[in-house]
């Protein structure tokens, strides 16, 4: 077996072992993607996206709940990230750029529009496509990741907020973020995991992935090259309020946002819903995966007629 084959069977769908998944790579918007899919080809879409420092796996807890519910899910591994294709330059990594991917992606299938879920930056990359391509999103869905404009606002007028987000001029330098990352076995992302979560949350085979995703060639120049491009190269959307009915479920002991930011963005939504999360941080998903699950299934339901 080839060092690709055996990187592959680490970190893609053979991760999965109670649903039936696979494993491919499509090209969008220039790009090499690889997509984790599951479900099948008519049912209903739903694509999830992940956050930093994750990958796809990050939403394995949801994947099976959601083809079990009768739905079609993609889960990419976003650009720069494990299996997927790590473009040059800062500029590749536009929060605009990772929105025209998700577009694309979508259209791989053969549809217009798909229920749109996003974590971290996952969550920054879907407020762009609904704001951005609104005609691609029924369903808009985000978990911890405020609304671009509010996180702006918030930067320039809340210490708090500008005190958590310290860690993102850090990623501004060259070379240094990288090595540090690496160092001691990717100790410092082990950390941005386990020491923000709550004990348990992620399991010693858990970060064993995570340090194989973090450990393909580029990735961590990469993942870092989006914080680098939210200042180097910024993308603000042409508009600020989102028109898809959205929920936002947010941890309120996020450890890197605060509250108020979940309270703002929804105010941001024509039609939106937030459920806030007592004592769950910033890892909703891992933490409280039934309720999110749920949480997702009441609002997909209630988008009445679907779009194939």
């Amino acid at each position: 077996m080839s060092a690709t084959a055996v990187d592959r069977a680490e970190t893609g769908a053979e991760l999965l072992s109670t649903v039936d998944a696979t494993s491919s790579v499509r090209t969008v918007n220039g790009v090499r993607l690889h997509v984790v899919a599951a479900g099948d080809d008519d049912d209903p879409l739903v694509v999830l996206l992940h956050g930093f420092p994750e990958f796809w796996y990050g939403w394995y807890r949801q994947l099976e709940a959601l083809v079990d519910a009768g739905y079609r899910v993609l889960v990419p591994d976003q650009r720069g990230y494990n299996l997927s294709e790590k473009p040059d330059g800062v500029a590749a990594y536009r929060t605009s750029e990772c929105a025209r991917d998700i577009v694309e992606l979508i259209a791989t299938e053969g549809r217009d529009a798909a229920r749109v879920v996003g974590h971290d930056w996952g969550g920054l990359v879907a407020w762009d496509l609904a704001l951005r391509h609104p005609s691609a999103v029924e369903r808009l869905a985000i978990v911890n990741a405020p609304h671009p404009t509010v996180f702006r606002r918030h930067l320039l007028a809340n210490p708090e907020q500008l005190r958590r987000s310290w860690y993102a001029a850090c990623f501004q330098l060259p070379r240094l973020p990288e090595l540090a990352c690496r160092a001691g076995d990717y100790r410092l992302l082990e950390r941005a995991l386990r020491e923000t979560a709550a004990p348990g949350t992620f399991s010693d085979a858990d970060l064993d992935r995570y340090r194989r995703a973090w450990a393909q060639k580029g990735a961590l120049t990469g993942m870092i090259n989006w914080y680098r491009a939210s200042v180097r190269a910024p993308s603000p959307p042409p508009r600020e309020r989102v028109d898809a009915p959205a929920l936002i479920v947010w941890g309120e002991a996020d450890d890197a946002l605060t509250a108020p930011l979940a309270t703002d963005s929804r105010l941001q939504c024509s039609n939106g819903r937030l459920e806030l999360l007592p004592e769950t941080s910033h890892w909703v998903q891992h933490e409280r995966p039934a309720r999110l699950t749920e949480l997702l299934l009441e609002s997909f339901a209630d988008a009445g007629s679907d779009r194939h």
